[in-house]
């Protein structure tokens, strides 16, 4: 949405009203990223404002304004010592501007958060219903819905650390809120860990992955102490791969081998409770028992082609030093 009768003009900053600041992210690296690009090319992207009591003259006065769209764009002029913002006014009222804004998510990068944030401020702050506000923004229902539910499933504490830049609305999305839904109390302790572990979005998944799998009596001390769970996984996985680099192929095959093993003593013990067999079960077999033939028939072929395999050869050559190079003759015994 972008009003054909908008005008374009500066303001100062003390003049707009920063209603709509809690349900936008800071995120403080865009910022700084944002007032570098300012202080080199200046502003480009106008500020969205509108009046709280529209003007239908729509000059610039001493009215208080309500910023919609631009907090940061507002935050990196600060940063930088600046005292005005290039505005663009629409000559509507609030709510039709912030549903405007929403509107025009669909072809700029909001976040998910953000969205939902904006649509709570319409549906409680502004009375707008939720199907209106689906048909005005020109989404269904069902985009408001779960906008709306992935705000329901965070604490104020979790939306803070989003809107601080502490939590990433990745990790508030796919961690914080199913980790809330199924134990709140974890959720927050989880959340009063990462104000001193600072885990990266990365670390957070990884550290969820493991969650999902683990104990009760292991969670309790993963939700405590999250980056050393983390140190701790990637300290093993490190071991791992330099005992597959120690072993090279050779020991990694065999480990596979093993494995192989395993699963195949596990399924038999579980064929009791099969019974009757199905058929997918013994199409699965046949081709499992030709692949393992035809690994069989490799290993055993590859054995006898390959004089380095030869464990007579490996004894007597094991530990006499380097041949004589072919065109010398072999040394002599010294008396």
């Amino acid at each position: 949405m972008l009003p054909m009768d908008a005008a374009r003009i500066e303001v100062d900053l003390h003049l707009l009203e920063l209603r709509f600041v809690s349900a936008r992210l800071i995120e403080p690296q865009a910022v700084e990223k944002l007032a570098r690009s300012i202080e080199r090319d200046g502003q480009i992207v106008p500020c969205i404002v509108t009046a709280a009591c529209p003007d239908p003259s729509g000059t610039e006065g001493s009215e208080r304004l309500v910023l919609i769209d631009g907090y940061r764009r507002v935050a990196a002029l600060r940063r930088l010592g600046r005292d005005r913002a290039f505005v663009e006014r629409w000559p509507c009222d609030l709510t039709e501007a912030v549903l405007g804004v929403l509107a025009r998510t669909q072809s700029r990068s909001f976040a998910a958060i953000e969205e939902a944030l904006l649509l709570r401020e319409l549906t409680q702050g502004l009375g707008v219903s939720q199907r209106e506000a689906a048909r005005r923004c020109g989404r269904d229902g069902s985009w408001v819905n779960r906008r709306l539910t992935l705000l329901s499933s965070l604490t104020e504490v979790a939306i803070a650390a989003i809107r601080e830049g502490r939590l990433s609305s990745w990790a508030a999305a796919h961690v914080i809120a199913p980790l809330s839904r199924a134990n709140t109390a974890h959720a927050d302790r989880l959340l009063r860990a990462q104000e001193q572990a600072q885990l990266s979005t990365r670390d957070l998944r990884q550290w969820f992955e493991h969650y999902q799998k683990a104990r009760r009596g292991v969670r309790e001390r993963m939700v405590d102490h999250p980056r050393l769970f983390v140190q701790a996984v990637n300290e093993r996985a490190e071991q791992k791969s330099s005992e597959r680099l120690r072993e090279g192929p050779e020991g990694e095959c065999e480990a596979d081998l093993w494995r192989i093993n395993e699963l195949i003593c596990r399924v038999r013990k579980r064929l009791p409770m099969l019974i009757p067999i199905s058929a997918e079960l013994v199409t699965a077999l046949t081709r499992a028992q030709g692949n393992f033939e035809g690994l069989h028939d490799d290993i055993k072929r590859l054995s006898q082609d390959d004089p380095d395999r030869d464990t007579q050869r490996r004894a007597a050559t094991k530990g006499t030093g380097p041949e004589p190079a072919r065109d010398q003759p072999a040394a002599e015994g010294v008396a």
